[in-house]
């Protein structure tokens, strides 16, 4: 992919066509026997799922013969990383081959590899590819494949008939990134959605625009996929309105097109026409064969329909049949939620990124029939964004990896308009806020703490071994290490059930876990009354010495309050199964949660509420129970205290509790410790005697430090000057006495070496690229030479607030590859700015 910012230097009515699709390099495509791997980018080595299918539609581990096209790249590295990718998935070494095509130089090797052109009309690889059953095309700039194995006339090289015979003929080509770009006959090469919502389509590719988006860039790709437009790095990148304005302007209204997530693959099976999602994310399919054109100049059209697959799903791409995995449920008439959701509008959103907005706030939620949001540029000229239900729309659900979310949703309307955004301070504009009456609680810390926390953001996945192994391996203590499981959050045995099955799995013995008779809640699924258990057992003399003997403590997530209602008295006082969790945990014990399991571990915690509300309104001494935690002003109740460092939040990346957490730490948190905002699939696990902390999993924890923040009369109501963020990962350590990071080895420096240079746009919606908050920040601010501050807005009603990220003197930023050819970030000292404004749209 070519990264850099493109000048728009054509601009092409809706209604014309650009002569790139008009022919495929596949005079005949009707006979092909063979399948296609289109992986959307960033794939993991971890992800087995697209690995296997790969080798084994290229015959099996025994008999598969690969080769690797290095041209998009600009090193043998990623060519050399998907080697040994598939030889740690069972592919002998002396089976894959790396096959000398490339248009340019490679970096780290003596010889010089743009004599590898050559290559590309060479009898001798032709006949050495013919000899293959699979060929994947690394990542990097899609228009180095096809410059590499199309003539300068537009004809085929000897290796590019190669490669068609040994698709044609059933063998499997695969490609990720770039290698995804190349697929279908629209190659689109370069732009972004607000680009291309504007209309700017280009010819050619010129560097060092001014502008703060990219006109789109298409030319003619490959042709392998003859069933539509193929987009990749789809929601991570936000290109939804590119993929949609391109198919729009390539009039393809008998075929859909295709964007495809990351570490996600779109498996093509030609002979039985359809197509499959595997991965980690999926496939958003979009239909603009009954779009209304209503403006072409700039984007103004509605009806064009979107569905997303994910993995188990499939289309038949001949009767246009969804088929969803049987593992879901339809969520039509059975919708979970039942909650007003704001406008997408920025890092406050809740469910923020495309697939997860449409899921939560829209067709799984029976209250509403139609969500917006919004993109734009610095001057406020974009686009207001309108999903709807319509009578075809479905939604399916469905747990995966655990008690994660799977959701699937097919025919979501989606409708857009011209807009100006434009916005005027106003530090009066949340005069109404009221302050928490909330005490935090006073919490004996008279006795030193031995033991150890493992605190989960939620969303804990059953294969993240990570976060697992470290909690067994914390637990171990003894040979017979014992584990007690509290399940008083849930509304059901299930989750606590499945917790316990993980760690069997992990290697724990069925006969030393017990899951403790701790609730408040009936479990309508079995014969005995749980919603007697706490009464009758949180001060049991039996029970209380029981927990004392365990070596670990693990809360499932559900409710926050009923925790705490399973284990304080009624005046607040301890019960004696507490203060037995206190004995062991002081003794060396480890104390673990996950999701309303986390929310417990600090003084003061955090019930409900969600980031805008509770900035713009304050608190609430009431609650609403599960749906508060949605959205509403805060809501706060007294922790079990555990975790004396600050304040916890969770779910925080999902569902975007900057806000909250900022507002309940400036009211209720001492401004000389951190607060700590846990990613779902994540923990920060906590050692006391040490008085350190690490994190392990796959999301991160942001850092949020009140203690320089401008206080001053000046300043409005819910206005902040000068927060500090930071962002830590998987192996990245914090002293917790000292608040120094400590950065994993594997990562480098950004400062000075930034790789992009560019103008950003404000995060302003489901269609911003890099959606939540800590890669809006990485991407776009710390390794981003072209930007000394970005900017997010969250309003609603006409009021709203300005998120200004800035950098200063203090700030670092991290960069490495993890898991495959994943960009992984660590930042430190972010500054905030938070400024409330009135808000106009036009």
């Amino acid at each position: 992919m070519n990264k850099k910012w493109m000048a728009a230097t054509l601009s092409l009515a809706l209604g014309l066509t650009l002569s790139t699709s008009s022919v495929s390099f596949a005079k005949k495509r009707d006979d092909i026997q063979g399948n296609l791997v289109i992986a959307g980018g960033a794939l993991g080595s971890s992800n087995k799922e697209v690995y296997k299918e790969f080798i084994q539609l290229a015959g099996g581990k025994k008999d598969a013969k690969v080769g690797i096209i290095p041209a998009a790249s600009s090193s043998l590295k990623s060519s050399l990383s998907f080697k040994k990718d598939l030889i740690l998935y069972g592919v002998d070494e002396e089976q894959i081959e790396i096959v000398p095509l490339a248009n340019r130089d490679f970096s780290g090797t003596p010889e010089d590899e743009s004599k590898w052109r050559k290559n590309a009309n060479s009898d001798r690889i032709a006949d050495e590819i013919e000899d293959l059953s699979a060929i994947w095309f690394v990542g990097g700039d899609q228009l180095r494949i096809t410059d590499t194995l199309v003539k300068p006339n537009g004809d085929q090289t000897k290796a590019l008939e190669a490669i068609w015979k040994v698709y044609r003929e059933g063998g499997v080509i695969g490609g990720t990134s770039a290698g995804a770009a190349i697929m279908s006959d629209v190659m689109i090469t370069g732009g972004d959605s607000l680009g291309a919502l504007n209309n700017e389509f280009v010819t050619k590719d010129k560097a060092g625009s001014s502008q703060e988006y990219e006109p789109v860039y298409l030319e003619k790709g490959l042709g392998f996929f003859k069933y539509g437009i193929v987009d990749q790095h789809f929601d991570e990148r936000a290109r939804l309105g590119r993929l949609v304005m391109t198919a729009l302007k390539e009039k393809a209204t008998g075929q859909y097109a295709y964007g495809v997530d990351e570490d996600t693959a779109l498996v093509v099976n030609n002979k039985e026409k359809t197509v499959k999602v595997v991965g980690k994310s999926g496939v958003s399919v979009i239909d603009v064969s009954k779009a209304k054109v209503i403006d072409s100049k700039k984007a103004h059209f509605k009806d064009v329909y979107i569905s997303h697959l994910v993995s188990g799903d499939q289309l038949n791409v001949s009767t246009k049949e969804f088929i969803v995995s049987d593992h879901k449920d339809v969520t039509n008439g059975y919708e979970y939620y039942e909650f007003k959701p704001l406008d997408a509008t920025g890092v406050f959103t809740s469910y923020g990124r495309l697939k997860e907005y449409i899921a939560y706030s829209l067709v799984d939620n029976a209250t509403t029939n139609a969500v917006k949001s919004y993109l734009y540029d610095s001057a406020g000229d974009g686009f207001q964004l309108v999903f709807r239900k319509t009578e075809n729309s479905k939604g399916y659900w469905g747990y995966k990896d655990g008690q994660k979310d799977d959701y699937s949703f097919t025919n979501v309307a989606f409708d857009v308009e011209p807009k100006k955004v434009s916005f005027k301070e106003n530090k009066d504009a949340f005069s109404a806020y009221k302050p928490s009456e909330f005490t935090a609680p006073v919490i004996d810390r008279s006795q030193p703490v031995k033991g150890k926390l493992l605190i989960a953001g939620g969303s804990l996945g059953s294969t993240n071994a990570d976060v697992y192994e470290k909690f067994i391996d914390l637990a171990k203590q003894k040979e017979d290490s014992r584990v007690g499981i509290i399940p008083a959050a849930s509304s059901s045995l299930a989750s606590s059930r499945n917790f316990k099955e993980d760690l069997v799995r992990y290697g724990m013995r069925a006969e030393q876990i017990e899951i403790l008779p701790l609730s408040i809640t009936n479990d309508k699924k079995t014969p005995e009354d749980e919603s007697k258990w706490a009464e009758l057992n949180k001060n049991n003399e039996e029970l209380a010495k029981k927990v004392e003997d365990l070596d670990a403590v693990w809360f499932v997530g559900g409710d926050q309050t009923k925790i705490t209602a399973s284990l304080l008295n009624g005046d607040g006082t301890n019960s004696k199964a507490l203060n037995a969790i206190w004995e062991t945990y002081r003794n060396g014990a480890v104390l673990g949660g996950t999701s309303a399991g986390a929310a417990i571990m600090s003084d003061v915690m955090i019930a409900g509420g969600g980031s805008y509300d509770t900035l713009a309104s304050g608190f609430t001494e009431t609650y609403d129970g599960m749906l508060q935690q949605e959205g509403g002003p805060g809501y706060l109740e007294r922790g079990l205290g555990f975790f004396e460092y600050g304040i916890v939040d969770q779910h925080f990346d999902n569902k975007a509790r900057l806000g909250r957490l900022i507002a309940v730490s400036d009211e209720k948190g001492d401004p000389g410790k951190l607060s700590y905002g846990i990613d779902e699939d994540t923990a920060l696990v906590v050692y006391n005697e040490e008085k350190k902390a690490e994190v392990v999993g796959r999301g991160g924890v942001t850092l949020v430090d009140l203690s320089k923040q401008v206080k001053s009369p000046d300043l409005g109501q819910s206005q902040f000057k000068n927060i500090k963020l930071s962002w830590i990962n998987q192996g990245d350590e914090l002293d917790l006495a000292t608040k120094k990071i400590s950065i994993n080895d594997s990562k480098d420096s950004t400062t000075g070496y930034e790789y992009y240079d560019h103008k950003v746009p404000p995060h302003s919606g489901v269609l911003s690229a890099h959606g939540v908050l800590n890669k809006f920040i990485s991407y776009n601010l710390v390794d981003n030479a072209g930007a000394e501050s970005v900017k997010s807005y969250s309003f609603n009603n006409g009021k709203g607030f300005e998120l200004n990220f800035r950098k200063t003197v203090e700030t670092e930023g991290y960069w490495g590859y993890t898991d495959g050819q994943k960009d992984d970030y660590s930042f430190i000292n972010v500054s905030l700015d938070i400024t409330p404004v009135n808000v106009k749209i036009d």
